[in-house]
């Protein structure tokens, strides 16, 4: 299961910028990897583990508009995205971790 944050911040005066800079900072810390500038991405296993990660983002968002979407493996990666003229394919989902 992947998570997706997609937001629209004001960024109308420096105190914004920095408000922003600093979501875009926090969900970085967090594992997350940037799509877009206001598109970020991460892996979460399954959905269970969503309602922790919810309410840490919902602490930290800044006045503006936060939307966090689902996407099943299968879904995340038939998701198309084109850079450059190039299509590039998302990431896989990491590799499980093998405790002794």
């Amino acid at each position: 299961m992947w998570l997706v944050v997609m937001f629209d911040l004001p960024t109308l005066d420096e105190a914004d910028r920095q408000r922003a800079n600093r979501f875009r900072n926090f969900l970085k810390d967090n594992g997350f990897q940037m799509s877009q500038l206001s598109v970020y991405f991460k892996y979460i296993g399954v959905r269970e583990n969503s309602p922790k990660i919810i309410k840490l983002i919902e602490d930290n968002t800044p006045v503006g508009k936060v939307s966090i979407l689902f996407f099943t493996d299968k879904q995340f990666a038939d998701i198309i995205c084109i850079h450059n003229n190039q299509i590039e394919r998302m990431p896989d989902k990491p590799d499980q971790l093998l405790l002794f």
